[in-house]
């Protein structure tokens, strides 16, 4: 039986091909929903381009016939835009219609009083509250009936025996066969335990181009003053230095070293070893809580707020990194290091530069393509986040960019991903992230 979805306006934004994701059904848009989308159709960010793509899709659909008897879609669905449907059940009088959400609501009871299979989708929890009141069946768009735990964590543990964990500390190099049929990812940190005994182990690496598990790279003097504390911040330490990983993600909550290991590797990278011309640090534009509106100054006054965790991490390993016998102002000057938001990046070509972009789970899955589609030749991408502290009201910690990144990437030989959860800024800082 052929289904019937009403889109929400959130769902528009959130992704303008969506109207392609329901199959052989019938996708139904009513009538207030092109006029919220209307009114974002000329802003410069995200929505804003969202709402102009839908425009253009929707107009091209158009030549095939009237939209409000529904024309044919590729992929065999059905799309249909129509005036708002009002409800005429015992829920009439009880429905304000004068609020948009409520007419968008209004409309999917109304064809489900007409017998339709009706499901409204939308990212609106409270809307989706609405619908359940009403008996309609509601469902969230993009990934469901998955948690944060079950998203690809980039290590796992392996029980060997003794000898083959005595033969991979030999010869640097463990051949696997078996990586195919347990599902190992390319570049996914393995932990060799042995059988029996489990405080002898090894940490490794799946190589899919050697076949087999490989080591770690050394870290005895530390990069730039720092050393990693515990296992996962090698794994991510690995995957920040490695010249074959090109794209690497680093998922974890706050105070677990994301954001100070990636700046600490590009350094490293970028100043000591010279493989990269730049080491570029970016982040979205995205305020924690209300908005301030416009700040003063020029246009690095105006984005010194925005940037300060990124200078935060800087002067603590400069002054770890007393040395070096210069400072990140004279990177700066000299051009070998650039701090600046993401608002820009569309059209760019980044070619031998080390990119961090940090607070990635404010992106959405189109806005992490733009910018890893920018990514030329002999540069490497870091994405840095925590799904769990997400500020933008269209995102939550599955059906975001960096999650979603992480899923979609995760077979590529190119990319190599690492979770962590040990928390070392302070004890003060952990005992909040487990308890507040």
């Amino acid at each position: 039986m052929k289904k019937t979805f009403v889109l929400d306006t959130n769902v528009i934004l959130f992704d303008p091909t969506s109207i392609f994701q329901f199959k052989d059904h019938l996708v139904f848009i009513p009538l207030v929903v092109v006029e919220e989308v209307d009114r974002f159709k000329k802003d410069q960010n995200e929505n804003g381009r969202n709402a102009r793509h839908f425009s253009r899709l929707v107009d091209d659909l158009r030549q095939k016939g009237p939209l409000s008897k529904g024309v044919e879609l590729s992929n065999g669905g059905t799309l249909m835009i129509s005036v708002d449907k009002k409800v005429k059940n015992q829920y009439e009088d009880t429905i304000d219609l004068t609020i948009n959400d409520n007419l968008i609501l209004s409309s999917a009871l109304s064809l489900k009083e007409e017998g339709d299979d009706v499901y409204l989708i939308t990212k609106d929890i409270n809307l989706r509250l609405k619908a359940d009141i009403f008996g309609l069946n509601s469902e969230d768009y993009g990934k469901k009936n998955i948690s944060l735990d079950e998203i690809y964590h980039g290590h796992r543990v392996l029980e060997m025996d003794e000898t083959a964990l005595a033969n991979f500390e030999k010869n640097r190099h463990l051949p696997f066969e078996d990586a195919e049929e347990m599902d190992i990812y390319p570049n996914e940190y393995i932990v060799i335990q042995a059988k029996g005994n489990d405080r002898k182990r090894a940490l490794g690496r799946y190589s899919l181009a050697k076949k087999g598990i490989v080591p770690l790279i050394p870290m005895r003097e530390g990069i730039w003053g720092i050393y990693p504390k515990n296992m996962e911040q090698q794994f991510a330490l690995d995957a920040l230095l490695n010249d074959e990983v090109k794209l690497v993600t680093l998922v974890g909550k706050a105070g677990t070293g994301k954001t100070l290991l990636a700046i600490a590797a590009g350094l490293e990278m970028t100043i000591n070893q010279e493989k990269y011309t730049r080491l570029l640090v970016s982040r979205p534009v995205q305020p924690m809580g209300k908005d301030l509106g416009f700040l003063p100054g020029d246009v690095n006054e105006k984005l010194a707020p925005w940037m300060q965790p990124i200078f935060d991490n800087m002067d603590f390993l400069f002054n770890q990194n007393r040395g070096g016998g210069s400072s990140y102002d004279d990177l700066i000057e000299h051009g070998l290091l650039h701090v600046e938001p993401l608002t820009y990046i569309r059209g760019r070509s980044i070619p031998a530069q080390y990119l961090i972009v940090d607070e990635a789970q404010n992106l959405s899955p189109h806005e992490v393509k733009t910018i890893i589609t920018r990514a030329g030749e002999g540069t490497k991408v870091i994405l840095t986040g925590d799904p769990q502290q997400i500020d933008s009201p269209y995102l939550d910690e599955i059906n975001n960019g960096l999650t979603y990144c992480v899923d979609r990437l995760k077979t590529e030989d190119i990319v190599a991903h690492t979770s962590l959860k040990v928390g070392e800024r302070s004890a003060l800082s952990e005992a909040a992230s487990k308890l507040l």
